[in-house]
């Protein structure tokens, strides 16, 4: 079986532009294609905005109080902002077992996994992507989102977990198009972690997250 190289590891500081971000996805999938640039995962914040999937509806943007933009990858909208980690992961699946459903169930596991290591019971849900949890009344809730593009076999987009970010943002869109259960985070659950130990869990768990799509030649 080959060995492929760990992917790079980059944490960007601060608020990053999500425009900005996109290009920089595009550039560096563009890259990989073509032979010049590894794989990442990169890891950021983004200030306030709404992000429209492939599958949005405008009818469940329902406040659009912060900047709508579109997203490009499969689903629908999705809030990003500050206090929530996202992971946008971009790999070469025509190394990794060209699955894509494969991807996004190892990216869930991921997920899972890193919660796991900071005391948090987190589980997929049957017929809906994300990840799940039960909130501190005991309802089910979502605390992280998966969203992704495959283009020309190299991965876009990845997830987002909600860590202390305010989740009354969440109110301007119906979160994934799902309206009958609601929004939970690390901090809501009582769960102080920070950023640090949050990134620290996801380096963790991930030699098993790439453990899930083997390499091939």
């Amino acid at each position: 079986m080959t060995m492929l190289p760990t992917p790079e590891w980059h944490v960007s500081p601060g608020l990053t532009d999500y425009a900005a971000a996109l290009a920089d996805m595009e550039e560096r999938a563009a890259a990989m294609h073509a032979g010049h640039a590894g794989e990442r995962i990169w890891l950021l914040e983004h200030p306030p905005l709404y992000t429209a999937g492939t599958s949005a509806d405008p009818a469940e943007l329902l406040d659009p109080r912060f900047p709508v933009f579109d997203a490009g990858r499969g689903g629908r909208y999705t809030y990003h902002g500050p206090g929530q980690r996202v992971g946008y992961v971009q790999l070469d699946l025509t190394r990794r077992g060209r699955d894509v459903r494969a991807y996004v169930s190892a990216l869930e596991g991921w997920v899972i996994d890193a919660l796991g290591l900071l005391g948090v019971e987190a589980r997929r849900a049957e017929g809906r992507i994300g990840i799940w949890t039960d909130d501190a009344q005991g309802r089910e809730a979502k605390i992280g989102a998966i969203g992704v593009r495959v283009k020309r076999w190299i991965t876009l987009h990845g997830f987002s977990l909600n860590v202390n970010p305010d989740l009354a943002h969440f109110a301007g869109i119906v979160p994934c198009g799902i309206a009958e259960f609601p929004v939970t985070s690390l901090a809501a659950l009582g769960n102080p972690a920070t950023f640090a130990e949050v990134d620290r869990a996801l380096a963790d768990a991930l030699p098993a997250f790439l453990d899930k799509l083997p390499a091939s030649d």
